[in-house]
């Protein structure tokens, strides 16, 4: 009897491993980053801290808008009908790099309210500069989660977990490269974090793309896009299945990140400190929703 419920979980497990260690890659970046930068101060720690909780904010609308991709490849696969899956893929790229530079704008936008908020001058200073960069490496990853939920929508879980991985490992070289000047380099601080992360999310795209193009079964739908022709029906789907999924990924982000801003009224000292918090629930967060 118990068998009859539990035939499925090896399967949804095997599913499920490389989706959730994807998840944890985008809190990984951010766990590097608080390791690494927490070691010049908390100042420097609590800036970060605040420059990301713009960005996971924006980061959670594109993730939660990107899911849509997932089923209507998935539904185009089972019906063994290739051309609307690479017409999901080719649409949900367009709205994808339409959100991410969007939110980038948003973000740029809104960077004078940190001055109104009661932050420590300090952090808010050392904060900006590194809110420009990490803002801006937004678009190439809601852009990566486009590849990513197609790649998914046609059970093929690991590829993205392989680009998560490398990426992981480029942003950690390039945070002790950047952040502390060795080898040569320049001591560039929280800036070389962010540096770090723009980088390695750039990388993590054109990977996930290379390794799908080199793989017989998913050329067709990685290349040859014509994005001249675009389908305001397929388009409309697509904002219509992603939009509130990513409204909810939203609220579910926000309210743990506006702790951020309350505790940061209190100090850098405890505005750093919650930040080590939020990263670890964050990573737990990402077990449940990945194998959602």
């Amino acid at each position: 009897m118990l068998q009859k419920f539990t035939k499925e979980f090896r399967y949804n497990i095997k599913l499920s491993v490389p989706v959730i260690l994807g998840m944890l890659g985008h809190t990984f970046v951010q766990l590097a980053d608080n390791i690494m930068v927490g070691q010049l101060g908390t100042a420097e720690l609590a800036a970060v801290s605040l420059g990301n909780s713009f960005v996971f904010i924006a980061m959670s609308l594109g993730i939660g808008f990107s899911t849509a991709i997932t089923p209507l490849v998935a539904e185009a696969d089972g019906a063994s009908n290739k051309k609307d899956a690479k017409s999901a893929l080719k649409h949900g790229l367009v709205l994808c790099t339409v959100l991410g530079l969007t939110l980038f704008g948003l973000i740029l936008l809104s960077k004078p309210v940190m001055h109104i908020m009661n932050q420590p001058v300090e952090v808010v200073a050392l904060a900006l500069p590194y809110l420009d960069l990490v803002a801006f490496s937004l678009v190439p990853l809601i852009i990566f989660q486009a590849f990513k939920q197609f790649s998914e929508g046609l059970s093929q879980t690991k590829y993205p977990m392989y680009a998560t991985i490398g990426a992981n490992i480029i942003n950690i070289i390039l945070n002790y490269l950047l952040i502390f000047g060795n080898f040569g380099f320049p001591e560039m601080g929280v800036v070389g974090a962010a540096i770090g992360t723009l980088v390695s999310r750039i990388i993590m795209v054109f990977y996930l793309w290379f390794i799908l193009k080199r793989k017989e079964k998913f050329k067709y739908y990685v290349t040859g896009f014509n994005f001249a022709k675009i389908e305001k029906k397929v388009m409309k789907k697509i904002i219509e299945l992603g939009f509130p999924s990513s409204l909810q990924m939203f609220f579910e982000v926000g309210i743990f990140t506006s702790a951020v801003w309350l505790s940061g009224v209190l100090g850098k000292n405890a505005q750093a400190a919650n930040q080590i918090a939020l990263n670890l629930s964050s990573m737990t967060f990402m077990f449940g929703m990945g194998l959602g």
